[in-house]
């Protein structure tokens, strides 16, 4: 190339998936890190981005926070209401088996989700913009158990399910699964 030759023009790297790729490893790093641990180069390292991605994607740290706990919790409950979409509409029965089947199988089955759910409740006690996001969650929530329950019930459930579910993933002693069926036929039932 001669002094003559324009330089050769640089191309932009085309990366459609950054974004969401960024979201993701967000939730990885506040699984592992915490929220406070939570910055945006441990995410762009986690991603596998460039530092200077995340000020493109995103207009800060918050914005990220929000963007990834409205995946997280999306994604729980796309479980829940696909559990519950799966039993016939006022099938009570079926819709006792359901929750019953949540609470043991959907709401925190690792360990990651269990510290992730902690982490977004305590950013909801402190700031009532997260608040929204959960309450955004618990209508979610109603709404699949109000196939099968009225929504005084389906209220009372949701609230067990998260109650019981939490109960379970803290304590260290055994758990009987017979004692999960128990406490949703109680509520059902009175």
């Amino acid at each position: 190339m001669t002094s003559t030759e324009p330089a050769p023009a640089r191309t932009r790297r085309v990366d459609p998936g950054r974004r969401d790729r960024i979201i993701d490893a967000c939730i990885e790093v506040i699984a592992t890190d915490g929220v406070d641990g939570t910055s945006h180069r441990r995410v762009a390292e986690a991603a596998g981005v460039p530092l200077g991605s995340m000020t493109y994607h995103f207009t800060g740290r918050e914005e990220l926070l929000r963007e990834a706990f409205t995946r997280f919790a999306q994604t729980v409950a796309d479980r829940v209401t696909a559990r519950m979409q799966a039993v016939p509409a006022g099938d009570v029965e079926a819709g006792i088996r359901a929750v019953v089947d949540s609470i043991l199988q959907d709401v925190f089955p690792t360990s990651r989700e269990l510290v992730l759910t902690h982490e977004l409740y305590t950013l909801a006690a402190r700031d009532a913009s997260y608040r929204t996001l959960t309450h955004t969650w618990m209508r979610g929530s109603r709404a699949a158990l109000e196939r099968c329950f009225d929504p005084v019930t389906a209220r009372v459930l949701d609230a067990l399910v998260e109650g019981m579910t939490i109960h379970r993933a803290l304590d260290n002693e055994p758990h009987d699964d017979a004692d999960v069926e128990l406490a949703v036929r109680r509520i059902v039932r009175a």
